[in-house]
């Protein structure tokens, strides 16, 4: 079975800064594939290469091949698709200025939806997901933007889960949110990768080991070690790697 995503010799560039070299990767379908580095690895510049938010970074530059279900997202037309089967969540809330209800209902719309009680029931699953109906559900018409910062982290996870992505990327996704809530949604993630393909980047190293299957370990954009989760922390290949996963600089 072909993988969902593929990088292939794929490299980034900023202006003069290089932020990926020559990465040669696959993730595979319906897991949680965990991206872990120190700062500045390449972590995020990977992520924004999948639904090609990176056309939105001044002066980035991508060679070689980025690939979603075997096609090249580079040469696609239709970005608009692109970004619908593609979910991100980032490490801060970006909440649009309108309702809670309308911005998880905001996307499905444009797709088309206008029936009032599929919206209600896809609005209401979709904040269940993101644990967070039962603060908001007596307030669905205030605006996103009034919500606690941890609040709107979780609407914007609801967002992202509202046109059902097949593949959904976090980019630091419980930088804003208490413990206790996290591993909610960490449960919810479990759940959801027997649908959807999730790839978690994170500088929380004992996250990634609760939660990926797989992990691929960066460092000043390079791709060092990808393995089992559980090799990758116990025994892995590269020392570099070791030194990391023990604590030893990050």
């Amino acid at each position: 079975m072909r993988p969902p995503i593929e990088f292939r010799n794929a490299s980034v560039r900023y202006g003069d800064r290089t932020a990926l070299c020559d990465v040669t990767l696959e993730i595979p379908s319906r897991q949680i594939f965990g991206i872990i580095g120190p700062a500045n690895s390449g972590k995020t510049t990977l992520l924004r290469c999948i639904n090609r938010t990176i056309d939105f970074v001044p002066g980035a530059r991508v060679s070689g091949q980025v690939l979603v279900d075997g096609q090249d997202v580079y040469r696609l037309r239709n970005v608009y698709e692109l970004r619908r089967r593609v979910g991100m969540v980032f490490p801060l809330p970006v909440g649009l200025p309108l309702s809670v209800y309308e911005n998880v209902a905001y996307a499905p719309r444009r797709a088309g939806i206008h029936d009032r009680r599929r919206l209600d029931e896809l609005v209401e699953r979709c904040l269940r997901q993101a644990m967070l109906w039962d603060e908001v559900k007596d307030r669905l018409d205030i605006l996103g933007t009034r919500l606690s910062g941890g609040q709107q982290q979780r609407l914007t996870l609801a967002r992202a889960l509202s046109l059902q992505p097949e593949i959904l990327c976090l980019d630091e996704f419980s930088i804003a949110i208490d413990p206790v809530t996290t591993m909610k949604i960490e449960d919810i993630l479990r759940e959801l990768k027997c649908q959807t393909t999730i790839v978690l980047v994170t500088n929380l190293v004992q996250q990634a080991r609760r939660l990926a299957d797989r992990t691929a370990f960066f460092s000043s954009g390079r791709l060092i070690e990808v393995d089992e989760t559980e090799k990758l922390f116990t025994a892995p290949s590269q020392r570099l790697t070791e030194r990391y996963v023990n604590g030893e600089f990050g």
